[in-house]
C-alpha cells in the first residue's frame, strides 16, 4: 500500500514515531528509518501491514516500510 503523509513524534508512554495521512489515519512503522525521524516531514511510503506479537503502544496501525521518499525541502 502507498501512504502519503506527515511524520509525527508522539510523546506518549516512552515516545515513538508515526505517520498521519491526509485523512487522519495513523500509521506506526515498526522500525522507522532514521532518515524519516523529523517531526513534520512530508513523506510517501510503500508499506505493508504487520501483526505485532506484543506492543505497549496503543496508537496507529503497525506497518513495515518497504520503501520511502521524502517530499519537499
Amino acid at each position: 500500500m502507498k501512504i502519503k503523509g506527515k511524520v509525527v513524534y508522539q510523546n506518549l508512554e516512552m515516545g515513538f514515531w508515526g505517520i498521519v495521512d491526509a485523512k487522519g489515519n495513523q500509521w506506526r512503522p515498526v522500525k522507522m528509518p532514521e532518515q524519516l525521524k523529523h517531526d513534520g516531514k512530508e513523506v510517501e511510503i510503500k508499506a505493508k501491514k504487520v501483526e505485532e506479537d506484543m506492543s505497549f503502544i496503543m496508537w496507529g496501525t503497525p506497518i513495515e516500510i518497504v520503501s520511502f521518499e521524502t517530499l519537499g525541502p
